[in-house]
């Protein structure tokens, strides 16, 4: 059974390093479902002000679908109303801008890749439950977040290696 099936159309996104490594550790009887959305600016920005009140732009938002998941088990019978016609539990949609991902890569002096997977791994460790609230929170979300991105061989230290070779 694969526990992850992220739904995204996006040419040059391989959903599949995600869906491999981005549940690993997640203990559940049915699958997982995510979606990931890309858009630009004026999109993202619109989307920001319409669901959180804020008239920005900013690099990922994530529209968690289900609710007291944080590090427990995920059970199909806990929410029956949330299942597909395929019997998959909807975790939720990741939507990234693109361009604001390219400005960060940019910024940060890593890849566009590097980035555009740590935006998907910040946004589905939302959709999971984690936040970044206290900075005990945040510790445990970034630990989440770069232990999900070495595991795809995206990480600083792996991208960095990978650059060095190529």
């Amino acid at each position: 059974m694969n526990k992850l099936i992220i739904e995204c159309d996006e040419e040059g996104f391989d959903a599949s390093l995600l869906e491999r490594y981005g549940a690993e550790d997640i203990e559940t009887d049915v699958p997982l479902v995510a979606e990931i959305v890309f858009t630009d600016e004026a999109g993202i920005r619109k989307l920001n002000a319409e669901t959180r009140g804020k008239d920005a732009v900013t690099d990922v938002l994530s529209y968690p679908n289900l609710d007291g998941i944080f590090q427990k088990p995920v059970r199909k019978a806990d929410f029956p109303f949330d299942a597909d016609e395929d019997g998959n539990l909807f975790l939720g949609s990741i939507v990234i801008c693109r361009e604001r991902a390219a400005q960060q890569a940019e910024e940060y002096g890593h890849s566009l890749r590097r980035e555009l997977y740590y935006l998907a791994v910040h946004g589905l460790c939302h959709l999971l439950g984690y936040d970044h609230e206290t900075d005990a929170d945040k510790a445990k979300m970034r630990a989440r977040e770069e232990a999900v991105l070495a595991a795809m061989d995206v990480s600083r230290g792996a991208e960095n290696a990978q650059e060095k070779e190529g």
